[in-house]
């Protein structure tokens, strides 16, 4: 897997792009380094992988159950430690759904999905972030 950064203003403005697909991802730097807003900032990117990674795995084992999701979506919200450089040291997952789903199911299905298949969650387990998630049902 290969992606590269392009620069596109004389700041930290930068546009990534993958060889996997054609999407481009606009990253920006924080405005004490002269960014702009004009893109997501790289730790919020992690935050993102984090959580897409965990509900693709999520919502694919929910409909290998045959479970009904109506509308699932995750939020993820990470600590930082204050000294630089300033590292996630918890982050917490919630996955949020409607429809007719097993609570039980969704419960395996969200433990196998975070802490077993997704490997973003191990990279960062691995360095020693404390990673939690719940799951809420309506």
């Amino acid at each position: 897997m290969k992606v590269a950064l392009q620069r596109i203003n004389k700041a930290v403005h930068f546009e990534a792009s993958s060889e996997l697909s054609s999407v481009k991802v606009n990253i920006d730097g924080s405005e004490g380094i002269g960014g702009e807003g004009k893109g997501v900032r790289p730790m919020e990117l992690v935050l993102m992988a984090l959580g897409s990674c965990s509900v693709f795995d999520l919502t694919t084992i929910l409909q290998k159950q045959r479970q009904e999701i109506e509308e699932i979506q995750v939020e993820v919200e990470g600590d930082r430690r204050e000294e630089i450089p300033n590292i996630f040291t918890k982050i917490h997952i919630n996955f949020l759904m409607k429809g007719k789903i097993d609570e039980l199911k969704a419960q395996k299905a969200a433990e196998l999905a975070v802490k077993k298949y997704c490997s973003v969650h191990d990279m960062l387990a691995a360095g020693g972030v404390d990673i939690t998630y719940s799951i809420k049902i309506n």
